[in-house]
């Protein structure tokens, strides 16, 4: 899908992300989005034919951005794979747990990517946005398994582990550990998904 760059149709999307992320896709009404980026109910039908279409569009280019994040943690620099592989898991605990007095992340356990936010949600309510949904972490899966198949050419994770299944076995184990996060309001769900990722890599071989 080719996403409209224009300034105003990014404010809108922009404005929504963040309405989203806090309340979901049901709980933000069209006339809260439009209020939040103070535009007119006809410049969101402008650029946008349904709310469906806006939260499609909305998680097509939040995933655009989350994998050019991804490329560049996995990006080499003259560390070992692996240690670039722990790198995005430690992003993803420092971005999706914020340990703070009231609890874990912006809101008492609130998960700031819209992946753990929405998926379980839009699955239900919007073929194209599911969609939409399946298809950027089937090309987040691919990229870890990428990265998985480098660390096997450096040596530092072992040649005998499988790369596509690894890849999918860890990305199931983050997302269940950001929904675990919101329920009891801390990292331990963190805590135990990094020790758990060691463990299913295996000791380095270098």
């Amino acid at each position: 899908m080719q996403i409209d760059q224009s300034p105003a149709k990014n404010h809108i999307l922009d404005c929504g992300a963040r309405l989203i992320a806090s309340k979901g896709f049901v709980g933000v009404g069209l006339s809260e989005i439009l209020s939040t980026a103070g535009v007119p109910k006809g410049s969101f039908y402008h650029y946008f034919k349904s709310k469906e279409r806006f939260g499609e569009e909305l998680l097509v280019r939040y995933m655009e951005q989350y994998l050019a994040r991804l490329d560049a943690l996995f990006a080499s620099d003259g560390q070992t794979a692996r240690t670039r592989l722990m790198r995005y898991w430690s992003f993803w605990n420092a971005t999706q747990c914020e340990i703070r007095a009231d609890g874990c992340g912006e809101s008492g356990g609130g998960a700031k990517c819209l992946i753990v936010k929405l998926s379980a949600e839009v699955a239900d309510i919007s073929e194209a946005m599911r969609i939409t949904l399946r298809a950027g972490t089937d090309r987040v899966v691919q990229r870890i398994a990428q990265c998985l198949e480098d660390a096997q050419v450096d040596g530092s994770v072992s040649p005998a582990l499988v790369a596509q299944d690894t890849a999918l076995t860890l990305y199931e184990l983050w997302l269940g550990a950001s929904l675990l996060a919101k329920l009891r309001r801390n990292g331990s769900p963190f805590e135990h998904a990094l020790r758990s990722t060691e463990l299913i890599l295996g000791p380095s071989p270098l």
